[in-house]
């Protein structure tokens, strides 16, 4: 009546315990390439951001040429300034102007005699003081004018794509245009076309 002899129930059990354990097997087969994929995937991440790291070093390593390369901007700027510096002092007057008026007017009384003329003693004592702290000026706004004109055409020979600051091109027209008035005025006066002596009549 359908009954299992001891062999048979061990085979039926042998069988069922081969199914439980291909069972497993093959969950865990199932199971093994997905924890292989996530530990490729964070070997990628990791090897991404390693490779982030240094492609900003390397972009830092290019910066760092290009700021060396951007210091002639340096020299650029205090001509510049030394342009504009030179134009006021030919305004204003400096002491080297000074010493040599003082010098002239003592070379002068030194020179004239107490028998000369009025127009004369003038001339000698007043004329040429003047006359020489004009040329020293003339000197200075020559000079502010050379600078000036010389950092604004600078560029022109310099490396191509870089433009000039423009701080450094508005101290340098001031100076040019410092030494362009500079220079007006003391040709002007050394011609004793403003400012001349006074008559002696």
């Amino acid at each position: 009546m359908g009954t299992k002899t001891v062999d048979e129930a061990v085979d039926a059990n042998g069988t069922e315990a081969k199914s439980d354990e291909e069972t497993v097997n093959v969950t865990k087969t199932d199971e093994a390439p997905d924890a292989e994929v996530e530990e490729t995937g964070n070997a990628e991440a990791e090897d991404a951001e390693d490779q982030d790291d240094l492609d900003a070093e390397a972009l830092e390593g290019e910066d760092a040429p290009e700021a060396e390369k951007g210091t002639p901007g340096v020299g650029q700027g205090a001509a510049a300034v030394v342009s504009a510096g030179l134009g006021v002092v030919s305004l204003t007057g400096s002491w080297v102007a000074t010493v040599a008026a003082a010098r002239e007017t003592l070379v002068g009384q030194l020179g004239t005699s107490s028998t000369a003329s009025v127009a004369k003693q003038v001339k000698e004592v007043y004329g040429d003081a003047w006359a020489t702290t004009a040329l020293v000026g003339g000197l200075f706004a020559l000079a502010a004018l050379i600078v000036g004109v010389v950092v604004l055409v600078r560029p022109a020979f310099g490396a191509p794509g870089k433009p000039q600051a423009a701080w450094i091109k508005s101290v340098a027209w001031a100076g040019v245009s410092l030494g362009v008035i500079g220079l007006v005025l003391a040709v002007a006066k050394y011609s004793d076309i403003i400012l001349g002596l006074p008559s002696t009549s």
